[in-house]
């Protein structure tokens, strides 16, 4: 055998040993939300049960985890475009400080970022034990994401020059963002809104901490549900979370291949 044949199937082999080693346990956990009883295996028979018993307990949590991350999507898209625009337009030493400012929350632990929120706001009742407050978390977290998302296709469209031919052309500051901005940054946007909406679904740390009882979302429930519950329910809570999140994740893979066989 020829050594660039040795070596391609050493590389296959090592990156199918890989997937097994990170497929095998999600699968077996979603065999067990469909097992009658875990600890007899597949021969104690296969039910949908348990994913009934899922949507009975946690589907307040499923849909309040569905509005936040929309909530968030909305908030960054309000934000984080214009702000992207700003930053864009006119590059230099104050932006890149503005960029490395909000871009922050990433660099900083969730907990520490939800302790921060809790000491300046926890005081506000209604505020602390409302829905809001891990909206305002996830906002502070996934902005950067949306921001840098945009900003790098603005960057690669010279959206300046863009805008001075629009100028040129009498058109005003809110026809050169909706009808050239915008247009050119869709891609970006799609990207970032992708990510914010994955991010937000997913996110543990920062909201246990800034959860209450009535404001579970989906990850504090599955962990609710691993602490409290059969096995079997916590495994099917975990279908229903791959359900809802590995499809974002495809579709920002097959995005990312759109954009890098256009950009070719």
């Amino acid at each position: 055998m020829k050594p660039h044949r040795l070596t391609f199937a050493f590389q296959l082999g090592v990156t199918l040993l890989a997937c097994a080693f990170l497929m095998v346990p999600a699968g077996a956990s979603i065999l067990a939300g469909f097992t009658v009883n875990y600890f007899r295996g597949v021969s104690s028979g296969l039910t949908l049960k348990w994913i009934g018993e899922v949507l009975a307990l946690y589907s307040d949590t499923i849909l309040l985890s569905i509005a936040i991350a929309l909530g968030t999507l909305g908030v960054t898209l309000l934000i984080g475009v214009p702000a992207a625009w700003a930053l864009a337009r006119r590059p230099s030493r104050l932006t890149r400080l503005v960029e490395e400012v909000v871009t922050l929350p990433v660099a900083i632990p969730g907990l520490a970022l939800a302790l921060a929120l809790i000491l300046a706001y926890g005081g506000i009742r209604e505020f602390r034990m409302s829905p809001l407050f891990i909206l305002t978390g996830h906002v502070l977290y996934t902005l950067p994401f949306m921001l840098r998302a945009v900003m790098a296709v603005l960057a690669a469209v010279d959206v300046r020059t863009l805008e001075e031919g629009a100028a040129s052309l009498g058109a005003s500051p809110l026809q050169r963002f909706f009808h050239v901005v915008v247009p050119n940054a869709r891609g970006g946007i799609l990207a970032g809104a992708l990510m914010v909406v994955t991010l937000s679904i997913g996110e543990f740390n920062l909201t246990w901490m800034l959860h209450t009882p009535l404001t579970k979302t989906l990850p504090v429930g599955l962990a609710d549900s691993y602490a409290s519950m059969r096995l079997e329910i916590a495994s099917a809570y975990t279908l229903v979370f791959f359900v809802m999140i590995v499809p974002l994740l495809v579709a920002l893979q097959l995005f990312g291949r759109t954009v890098e066989g256009t950009a070719k």
